[in-house]
């Protein structure tokens, strides 16, 4: 447009100059001494133009020709900035494609080759990340040190390289390093993903008072997404509300700092629940948690709500009964009331409550609270029975395999025993149906069955034996659920079970025994406590058949 512009301007002067050197017939006259001209005005005109247009062709020329020497240093060094950037793109796109070694490999060509500072800062920091990708951290950090050198005092170069080496370093799981190069940067106008950075650093060290501080930031700005700012902020307040709790009344400056949404968070609002409890301020930890509640119903809120005084349990159970018209199924909900309705001693309305829970989920702590219940009910097997299904809910039981024993000794090389008294023995074994060899004793179905109730065998004892040789031995059988009952051999010396004394700490034993029971503390029916009725072993079968246990 401009070319156009210019030439029509020309064409209408030259027009014009024409028209008024045609009407003007003058003569211009130059003296110069010795010589006087004289030539026409259109010729002088003429003239005139032609060594202007000369001239500026000359001096253009002259100018061309003494910028040879920078043209060709420009030309050089655009040539070398095209191979900058095309080691540069190439090794970004091995970066972005996954093959870092490659993007090490043009990263550092770039490096070696260009004399620009700030490209060499760049290309030094891309080849630390991949360095960094394929675990190389020790020619990470001298990457790192190159970008620091050749960044110089270049604020935007310096950031990077503290940015980018922190973030590598929280890859690695060092925050603590990773918050010692973001120092600098704290003091001045924060970036977004610089705070983030410093954010992530402050949640790995657990100080709460900073991360708190950053996730309110970064949630004003929308630097962070909403749920992922409510979780951090939800976390740190409560961690900053317990240590606050910790040091006495400290909790207090806390929570009035917060917004009124912030308190309906989960955690903090059961953080500010237990500290007003501890302040010995029921009603305003009621209404901590029912704030919270309508907010987002959460099964820890609502079991934190049923802890509470015996003052507060009428008040609490109203407003409970409010929710469950609308949450009707809900087992957590149901276990809350039944639990408020114990603390209260309203036994009809627990039972009702947490018997309807268990419809909906069977739960160790609904078991519990029903065995709770009746217990203090004076139902003892009903109490029993949901204690039982609570310890089978609340852990994973093992299955017991079929019947099965442990292999017993060897007597062939006893020197108690000789070969015929061993070969005897096989004999009586054989006579009575039992399996026996020399590596196998009593086992096997001959033993005494209690779900029969057939009498154990009588096995007389060698000659040889150097303990009542002519006295035949009775063998009782040790009762056990799930397990064979094997015949143990008893000494007929032994005094009857009910003048054996009970050792001084039988109940504890009872919990904690490893070993198989003293054949002194047996009686006739397998028991070890005699004062515990012999057990129906239809009952041990089928509780031990109850998939439950």
């Amino acid at each position: 447009m401009r070319t156009w512009f210019w030439t029509l301007l020309l064409a209408v002067v030259a027009v014009g100059l024409a028209v008024v050197l045609q009407s003007h017939t003058g003569n211009v006259l130059i003296l110069v001494p010795p010589h006087r001209i004289e030539l026409s005005l259109t010729l002088a005109v003429l003239l005139f133009v032609g060594s202007f247009v000369l001239l500026y062709v000359l001096l253009r020329l002259l100018a061309w020709l003494l910028a040879i020497p920078s043209r060709v240093r420009d030309w050089r060094g655009r040539r070398a900035q095209a191979r900058d950037h095309e080691l540069m793109e190439k090794g970004w796109v091995g970066l972005l494609e996954g093959r870092f070694a490659n993007a090490e490999k043009q990263f550092s060509k770039l490096i070696d080759q260009t004399r620009v500072q700030s490209r060499r800062s760049v290309a030094a920091l891309s080849a630390a990340r991949a360095a960094h990708e394929l675990g190389e951290y020790p020619r990470r950090d001298a990457l790192l040190d190159q970008a620091r050198e050749a960044a110089g005092t270049d604020p935007g170069l310096t950031e990077a390289v503290a940015t980018v080496s922190a973030d590598m370093l929280l890859d690695q799981g060092q925050p603590a390093r990773a918050l010692t190069v973001l120092a600098p940067l704290q003091d001045g106008a924060r970036h977004l993903h610089t705070t983030r950075l410093l954010l992530r650093a402050e949640s790995e060290l657990g100080h709460h008072d900073q991360v708190f501080t950053l996730a309110r930031a970064l949630a004003r700005r929308h630097a962070i997404a909403k749920p992922e700012s409510e979780k951090l902020i939800d976390i740190s307040g409560a961690a900053r509300l317990r240590a606050g709790t910790a040091n006495g009344d400290g909790w207090r400056v806390i929570w009035k700092d917060m917004k009124a949404v912030e308190r309906t968070y989960p955690e903090i609002a059961l953080a500010g629940s237990q500290a007003f409890d501890a302040a010995d301020e029921p009603e305003e930890a009621a209404r901590v948690l029912e704030a919270a509640i309508a907010r987002q119903f959460t099964p820890a809120l609502v079991a934190a709500y049923a802890r509470c005084p015996a003052t507060q349990v009428k008040r609490r159970i109203d407003k409970a009964e409010t929710w469950l018209q609308q949450r009707p199924n809900d087992p957590d909900l149901l276990r809350v009331l039944g639990l408020l309705c114990l603390t209260g001693q309203i036994w009809g309305a627990a039972e009702r409550y947490l018997t309807r829970s268990l419809k909906y989920r069977s739960d160790p702590q609904t078991h519990a609270l029903l065995g709770s219940l009746y217990d203090r009910l004076n139902r003892p097997e009903e109490a029993a029975r949901h204690w039982r299904m609570a310890t089978a809910v609340g852990m994973a039981l093992p299955t017991l395999a079929n019947d099965g024993f442990l292999p017993s000794a060897e007597i062939g090389d006893d020197p108690h025993y000789t070969a015929s008294e061993v070969a005897d023995l096989d004999d009586i074994y054989s006579a009575q149906g039992l399996a026996h060899d020399r590596s196998d004793t009593l086992v096997g179905d001959a033993a005494l069955n209690l779900e029969t109730g057939s009498a154990a065998p009588v096995v007389p004892l060698p000659a040889s034996s150097t303990d009542h040789a002519s006295t035949p031995v009775v063998a009782p059988v040790v009762a056990s659920a799930g397990l064979n009952r094997v015949a143990v051999p008893v000494r007929p010396d032994a005094p009857p079970a009910h003048e054996v004394s009970t050792p001084k700490h039988a109940d504890f034993d009872e919990y904690f025994d490893s070993a198989p029971p003293s054949f002194t503390d047996l009686d006739d029916t397998g028991r070890t406590d005699r004062n515990e009725p012999a057990r129906d072993d239809t009952s041990d079968r089928t509780s031990n058949n109850n998939p439950q246990r």
